[in-house]
């Protein structure tokens, strides 16, 4: 037992030096002294929302791998995600997931779950707020609740996202307002797109790809603290940083790549990196086994436990 632990603590070292550990970031408030674990409820932010710190998505190559399952096979990953404690659900509307979540959450108390969706907007201006209002109630419908706790602008890149959006944000601002959702955010996939949702007051939530491999994130990685002994940094963390100075919400995803992180020990120097450097409040991984959310919690509890 002794020499595991030992064995544990010197991955831990070793990944913490290669990865750049000390990054100054501020501590998440509100969470207690115990060893943090996967399954944790967490708080989103500013918005008071509690999710699990890792969330299942369904959305891995737009969705394709979960729905891949068929639906017997989906209902029992889901719920065997709920039974290990991950309560955070991701879909979108583009994945074409939402009455697959539907029939998967069937009998589980919905203040129990975290549920987030995603909405588009490229090719949906016409009829301005009402019409992504309409939208919004068939997300409702299609997974039978009566509130989607977030709902984010779906995959921005342009810097100037939010004015293009206005009609869209100005329909999640009302949503929220009338409970029809309890936050609202962006998920961005491009640094100049981040940088914008990091410093808008607007955004409740952000959902922001980051590993330390740099890889199908938003930015090459950026050689830093080379005096310290450790390699590389992605850009995109500085943003972080602002956006938990903003009091946002910040979601991790991509952290492997989308399953670009073939070898286990990447995935867990990522997994590793992201949790012990404080970078989010909790990430989401598309998975498709109980093998896949076994080995994704081991990485996350072993990251604070070493």
């Amino acid at each position: 037992m002794t020499e595991t632990r030992l064995t544990r603590r010197r991955f831990i070292k070793g990944a913490t030096a290669t990865a750049g550990l000390a990054l100054n970031l501020p501590a998440f408030p509100g969470l207690s002294a115990a060893p943090k674990k996967a399954a944790d409820q967490v708080i989103l932010g500013s918005t008071g929302i509690k999710l699990s710190r890792l969330g299942i998505g369904t959305g891995t190559n737009s969705g394709n791998l979960q729905r891949g399952l068929g639906h017997e096979k989906f209902n029992e990953l889901i719920r065997y995600a709920y039974d290990r404690g991950i309560t955070y659900i991701d879909t979108a509307d583009a994945y074409q997931t939402h009455a697959w979540v539907r029939e998967a959450i069937k009998g589980i108390p919905r203040e129990k779950l975290y549920v987030q969706s995603k909405i588009p907007f490229v090719g949906m201006t016409r009829g301005g707020a009402d019409k992504y209002l309409e939208t919004i109630d068939r997300f409702r419908k299609e997974l039978d609740v009566d509130y989607i706790d977030t709902v984010l602008i779906h995959c921005q890149i342009d810097p100037a996202w939010d004015e293009q959006t206005k009609a869209l944000r100005d329909a999640l601002e009302e949503a929220k307002q009338r409970r029809m959702i309890h936050a609202h955010g962006v998920s961005c996939h491009s640094l100049p797109a981040t940088v914008k949702a990091a410093a808008l007051s607007w955004v409740d939530v952000n959902l922001v790809r980051i590993n330390p491999q740099g890889v199908n994130i938003d930015t090459p990685e950026l050689s830093v603290f080379a005096s310290s002994g450790a390699s590389h940094v992605p850009a995109v963390v500085d943003q972080l940083k602002i956006m938990r100075k903003n009091g946002h919400g910040i979601i991790g995803m991509k952290l492997i790549g989308e399953g670009q992180l073939k070898n286990v020990a990447d995935r867990k120097k990522s997994l590793t990196w992201v949790m012990q450097n404080n970078l989010v409040d909790a990430v989401v991984i598309g998975m498709k086994s109980r093998e896949e959310i076994d080995e994704a919690m081991m990485h996350i509890n072993h990251a604070f436990t070493g």
